[in-house]
């Protein structure tokens, strides 16, 4: 099943880049006022479940194109989770920080995980319980332990003041006590650089499981610690802090600081 994850990703990742190579002529239409999807996101969404539907076809899948659909009984329950495209801002603006992004899921939990960012070159893989990797090289978090040093990735979904619970306090509160703040577009790949040490954290509001499903597994596997604002378990991806653990108490006090 790995190898199959990851050959489905990267040829998800060389579709990705054949829409990119025309994105004067690319149909994007609104999904709100603020998110966005191309033809290359519902494209490469159907090419993977496609794919999944013909290797795996008790499974269920979760897009987010296509939403929840499938899923027989096949004695264990297995879920893929998919972004075709995360960061969709950045593809359309031609930019280089998005990801393809999928999951496996067994009985609600992440077993693999894959996340690709195709004009990068970069293919991060993991399996539970046997580490994490990028491009086939083994990858850890960082090893800084101090809040003042560190920088953070964050992100603002597709809302921002006009949501009750937004990221806009938490930003300007941080900002003051870190090295610097990196802004890339896409949790997973986010989730990804906390977990190969460019950058100490990531914390971000309002996103959902297609968006962080295999990031947070690849995270994991490198000792990453993830909570929600709280230091609670994440569960239902609404606050996300993922730390290289060190930092990670520190962190929370700064985000819950009233």
């Amino acid at each position: 099943m790995k190898d199959f994850l990851s050959e489905i990703v990267l040829a998800a990742g060389e579709l990705s880049l054949e829409y990119r190579s025309r994105l004067e002529t690319l149909e994007v239409s609104r999904k709100s006022r603020r998110d966005m999807v191309s033809e290359a996101d519902i494209a490469i969404e159907d090419f993977l479940v496609g794919k999944i539907r013909g290797k795996y076809p008790g499974h269920s899948i979760l897009g987010e194109e296509s939403g929840e659909h499938g899923g027989e009984k096949c004695g264990q329950k297995w879920r893929w989770v998919i972004d075709p495209i995360d960061g969709t801002t950045s593809f359309v603006r031609g930019q280089p920080f998005y990801s393809i992004s999928v999951a496996v899921e067994k009985d609600g939990e992440a077993v693999l995980g894959g996340v690709y960012a195709p004009v990068l070159g970069e293919m991060f893989m993991a399996e539970k319980g046997k580490g994490a990797y990028l491009n086939g090289k083994s990858i850890r978090v960082s090893k800084e332990s101090r809040l003042c040093d560190c920088v953070m990735a964050t992100g603002f979904a597709c809302v921002r003041n006009d949501a009750e619970h937004n990221n806009l306090g938490y930003f300007v509160r941080i900002l003051p006590e870190i090295t610097g703040v990196r802004r890339f577009g896409s949790a997973a790949v986010d989730l990804c650089y906390v977990g190969c040490a460019r950058v100490d954290g990531f914390w971000e509001l309002n996103l959902n499981a297609y968006d962080v499903a295999a990031g947070m597994l690849i995270a994991q596997e490198t000792n990453a610690k993830i909570t929600d604002l709280s230091g609670e378990p994440v569960s239902d991806y609404k606050e996300i802090v993922c730390t290289n653990g060190l930092i990670h108490e520190e962190f929370i006090r700064l985000l819950d600081k009233k």
